[in-house]
């Protein structure tokens, strides 16, 4: 049996989130460099503040600052880091309860090595060198290293110096309050194709469109599947089909989002290839979007044979092909 296919896959987006009145105080405190907690109705003092109170569910209301200094109340060691964590050496997570704070916050701390870090340890923020409004704003959290960078006050001894404000600024020249808030996600995985997948896989790398057949319901799937999901038969077989399919149903694209390739409006459809019994989507160009419709004949367009690979996306599209429209009874059960 020939080698089954995979191939590194990743999925990412930037997440885009309006903060509200509660995290958009806190978000806007770490731009000013100044730490905002929330105090709920039991007398709780919890950085970030929470949106609403736990127990009388009412919006939090009641702010205030507390130290960027704390300390460490548990800790985990991550001997290697992966993409997207705050360092690419070794450091730790830490749950840390900054001074003013009832309940601890998340985040890293840069030490070298397990050694250097302890429950109980005293630790303060470093600030990002530019701050724009988001949680690392805070940089990391580092070990309190001379006594004399600290200094006595409300917080009791310890409490680090607080960043200083431009108090001569006017409320004309503030920047305004932080009320959004953009996170890239990212994930990164491989992707194992089953040995009917590597099939249809390895025949688009040929310029060949591959299905398999249910030995007793006698219906074609592409892209293959291991076993018909009507009866739970394993298919069989290699059945190759032509480029040829008639559209079922489709959607016009008119919304633009981040990484579109096409500008809009365009169309996405399912097209059932002749002599498939399952529709598969894809894009369809060559014809203005508010003329295709469902029951249109079309034919797969293929790139170049330099670019293809181990891809639907060796099928750059599909296109009318000028033949009358399919009968709806051929492709009605199929919608």
């Amino acid at each position: 049996m020939s080698r089954t296919l995979s191939a590194p896959v990743t999925v990412a987006f930037d997440y885009t989130r309006s903060t509200g009145p509660v995290l958009g105080r806190f978000l806007t405190g770490l731009r000013d460099g100044v730490l905002v907690a929330g105090r709920t109705s039991a007398g709780e003092v919890v950085v970030p503040p929470l949106e609403y109170d736990p127990v009388t569910h009412q919006q939090t209301t009641d702010f205030v600052e507390v130290a960027p200094v704390g300390t460490v109340t548990s800790w985990t060691w991550v001997p290697e880091p992966v993409a997207a964590q705050p360092f690419d050496r070794p450091f730790a997570f830490a749950l840390v309860t900054l001074d003013g704070a009832t309940k601890p916050m998340f985040h890293a701390v840069d030490v070298a090595s397990p050694s250097e870090i302890s429950t109980g340890m005293r630790v303060q923020v470093r600030w990002a060198d530019e701050r724009v409004g988001h949680i690392n704003d805070i940089a990391c959290f580092e070990p309190v290293a001379e006594l004399d960078e600290v200094e006595s006050g409300a917080g009791g001894p310890g409490r680090a110096r607080p960043q200083p404000r431009d108090e001569a600024a006017t409320e004309q020249s503030r920047p305004e309050p932080v009320t959004g808030v953009i996170t890239p996600v990212s994930l990164d995985y491989v992707y194992a194709a089953s040995p009917e997948e590597s099939t249809f896989y390895r025949g688009l790398d040929e310029g060949r469109i591959l299905g398999q057949r249910c030995p007793t319901c006698d219906k074609v799937y592409v892209p293959p599947r291991s076993a018909c999901p009507s009866d739970g038969t394993p298919t069989e077989g290699e059945i190759e089909l032509s480029g040829l399919g008639t559209i079922t149903t489709f959607c016009i694209v008119n919304v633009p989002f981040l990484g579109q390739k096409i500008t809009p409006p365009y169309v996405s459809a399912y097209v059932l290839l002749d002599g498939a019994d399952i529709a598969l989507l894809h894009l369809i160009l060559g014809v203005p979007a508010d003329e295709v419709r469902m029951g249109m004949r079309v034919k797969a367009v293929w790139k170049p044979r330099e670019e293809w690979a181990y891809s639907l996306e060796n099928i750059d599209h599909f296109a009318p092909t000028g033949d009358p429209d399919a009968d709806y009874d051929t492709y009605k059960r199929h919608l």
